[in-house]
């Protein structure tokens, strides 16, 4: 959980878009509390609470797309979304 923790921060925080990996990204959202499913290299994210749809797709390099970092990082301020402590 920690990594996911510093994840979330690193996501927050906005200084590393680019160097935020595709597979932690998607672990990430689902961490949050959003249902994949998977359609070619598309990986779509819903969660009921939150009306967006998140659809992300990962460059050549495994790394996530900067945007598309953004749009999650959007998602979790509007909806003050946060890892679940067990």
């Amino acid at each position: 959980m920690a990594k996911l923790e510093k994840l979330l921060q690193e996501v927050l925080s906005a200084r590393s878009d680019q160097n935020i990996r595709f597979s932690d990204l998607c672990k990430l959202v689902q961490a949050l509390g959003f249902q994949e499913r998977i359609k070619g290299d598309h990986h779509i994210f819903t969660r009921d609470t939150v009306e967006e749809i998140i659809n992300l797709q990962p460059r050549s390099d495994g790394k996530a797309k900067p945007y598309q970092v953004k749009q999650v990082r959007s998602i979790i301020t509007k909806y003050r979304l946060g890892l679940e402590q067990p």
